[in-house]
């Protein structure tokens, strides 16, 4: 055996470990979501359920926080707004922006872990052939990276498909992870930021970023549809 193939093994070996692990958490996940469905899209929709149980787990309220955000990017159909104003209340900006971009990290290796594992299959679970149509104009991108990134600054854009979008792709799953990481820290700053401020009672700080919040996500929406309307003329 030469060098090179000695070298190259233990990172295969690495590479499948790492793809299982992802796989696993995220059929988990999956598989929770099947069991109790409506009672997790009731859940993951009130924020004071959310942030009820979270407070509830004590010292492991932290390890709660991301693993709900996980949950939540994983299973895309579940809202994730409650989630993020949640961290805020309960750990502040600072912290709660932590959690949930940590969780975030952790959802999206995971999602990408699970889609590259077993392909399309898991894409329809949950999203319709229209959705993935939707972004299919930015999975044939030669400029997939920068694309995806602009995206996923703008509010009001579905960060969840094109999470899944991505994956499908051959960018390297570390790229998938950091530009979609970074690229929610708008989004879940703008929440946590609002529930900061309404923990602290600051309800006049709060109500401001709340309307700003959304006046953004109505642009961005605006934006993305247009984006997408010019892309398929082009294509």
């Amino acid at each position: 055996m030469s060098k090179g193939s000695a070298a190259v093994r233990p990172f295969g070996k690495r590479r499948v470990v790492g793809i299982a692990a992802c796989a696993a958490a995220a059929i988990t996940a999956i598989a929770l979501a099947i069991a109790f469905g409506p009672k997790l899209w009731s859940f993951f929709s009130d924020i004071d359920a959310v942030r009820a149980w979270i407070g509830d787990r004590g010292l492991l309220a932290p390890i709660a926080m991301v693993a709900v955000v996980v949950a939540q990017i994983v299973v895309a159909v579940l809202p994730g707004e409650p989630i993020e104003l949640a961290a805020g209340y309960l750990f502040g900006f600072w912290g709660g922006t932590a959690l949930c971009l940590a969780g975030s990290l952790a959802g999206t290796l995971a999602v990408t872990g699970l889609v590259r594992a077993l392909g399309m299959r898991v894409v329809r679970l949950f999203f319709t052939r229209e959705q993935i149509e939707g972004v299919s104009w930015l999975r044939d991108s030669s400029r997939l990276e920068a694309a995806m990134f602009v995206v996923f600054l703008i509010p009001g854009t579905p960060k969840d498909v094109l999470t899944y979008a991505a994956a499908l792709t051959d960018c390297p799953w570390w790229r998938i992870a950091t530009i979609t990481t970074v690229g929610r820290i708008p989004s879940v700053v703008s929440s946590t930021l609002a529930a900061g401020f309404a923990a602290n009672g600051d309800w006049a700080l709060a109500a401001v970023t709340l309307a700003v919040t959304v006046v953004l996500a109505v642009a961005g929406g605006l934006a993305y549809a247009a984006l997408q309307k010019k892309a398929r003329s082009e294509g």
